[in-house]
């Protein structure tokens, strides 16, 4: 697509295989050639299709502890992101959840960014990040100190995508509020062929996510706690630490897994825990590909992947919701359909991804090429209406 074009990838940063990357590996295979800048380059943590392209870090990565310790210089991202040059291509395509949808395009060059997620550690997750109990005062400070430069910059350094595509209806409500821009929804790519039921079930619930604060491992790790039931968690981040000092015996924290691992832990989990809120949400689509249903917190993304034929709600981030919505699946889970979650993950595929991605970039490109975007504002570039999936 866009044969003889100069195309560029956007990408906060590039240390592991989340959803965020699952998109971009996508469009590494819509544009081989493209080169990937970044805020840091974790080399090894990602798929072989992402590490063979050409990857540019910015100057954070040599910063000392710079990829250890990244996080520890959010007040700088905003620089890092604006000192990369675009003015050589033609269009570049920012994937963003925190300052890639910032890079300033060059006079001459078009800008589509697909948004995860408006910088959740600025508007509606400030207090989840840095008003816990377990927040080191300097951090809670320094947060407070820096939260209004960086909403400032990203409102306004939306200015400066032609075309703004988003992952899901609860991220589109969030850009409508925190920019005043439309975007478009083309919901992730979930690559539900690599999943099917299995034979068996154990009596093993399931989490696999990063250790964020707002995923809340913490909450579940109690709740299991309190009920005394089996629960495995894959993933790490910065609140394993603390969320294994909460455990009991009977939770198993596994690490990183394989994806041949994950598959089996998938198809043989009795459910699938997502506690926390998320934009979006890939593995409470993966569990259901895998004929395993799903106790979701009622809000954000998975009120559009999970539905009561799929999955259990808890509509309160408490304790006593989340058991009680526990209980229930003790109580139901073989009542779940494995043709139905199936089904319902199956709306979510891959390649679907890949091909509203191509048509909504193309399309963008062309009208914003053919000057349509220098008669109106670049707030009305937009994908055709017919990307959202519903």
């Amino acid at each position: 697509m866009l044969d003889g074009k100069r195309v560029a990838l956007v990408h906060d940063w590039l240390n592991g295989m989340r959803g965020g990357e699952k998109c971009l590996e996508v469009l590494c295979e819509l544009f081989p050639g493209a080169p990937i800048y970044t805020l840091i380059h974790e080399e090894g943590r990602l798929s072989a299709t992402i590490e063979a392209h050409r990857i540019v870090p910015s100057f954070i990565q040599h910063l000392p502890r710079g990829i250890s310790h990244y996080r520890h210089f959010l007040p700088l991202f905003p620089t890092a992101i604006e000192q990369f040059r675009f003015n050589a291509y033609d269009l570049i395509i920012s994937t963003s959840h925190c300052v890639a949808k910032g890079a300033k395009p060059g006079p001459e060059t078009y800008h589509l960014s697909y948004v995860h997620a408006p910088m959740r550690y600025v508007w509606d997750l400030f207090d989840t990040y840095f008003r816990r109990t377990q927040t080191h005062p300097g951090v809670r400070i320094a947060a407070e100190l820096v939260r209004p430069y960086l909403k400032n910059w990203d409102r306004r350094s939306t200015s400066r995508v032609h075309t703004l595509l988003c992952n899901s209806r609860n991220v589109r409500r969030k850009i409508r509020e925190y920019y005043s821009r439309e975007a478009q929804v083309i919901h992730p790519p979930v690559d539900v062929e690599r999943f099917q039921p299995g034979a068996r079930k154990s009596d093993d619930y399931l989490i696999i996510s990063a250790f964020a604060p707002n995923k809340r491992i913490d909450l579940a790790v109690e709740a299991f706690n309190r009920l005394k039931l089996p629960l495995k968690i894959v993933g790490s981040g910065q609140d394993e630490a603390y969320c294994r000092s909460l455990a009991h015996d009977h939770i198993k924290f596994l690490g990183e897994q394989s994806s041949e691992a994950l598959v089996a832990l998938y198809q043989e989990a009795r459910a699938f825990v997502f506690p926390g809120e998320d934009d979006f949400g890939i593995t409470p689509l993966e569990a259901q590909a895998s004929g395993t249903p799903v106790i979701a917190f009622g809000a954000g993304g998975a009120l559009e992947t999970v539905n009561e034929h799929t999955g259990i709600f808890f509509h309160e981030q408490r304790i006593d919701a989340l058991c009680a919505a526990i209980k229930e699946m003790e109580q139901q889970h073989s009542e779940f359909d494995p043709d139905d979650l199936v089904r319902n993950a199956a709306r979510f595929g891959r390649e679907r991804y890949k091909q509203q991605m191509a048509h909504a970039i193309e399309y963008g490109y062309r009208q914003w090429k053919e000057g349509l975007a220098e008669a109106v504002a670049p707030e009305s570039t937009q994908a055709p209406e017919s990307v959202e999936v519903s």
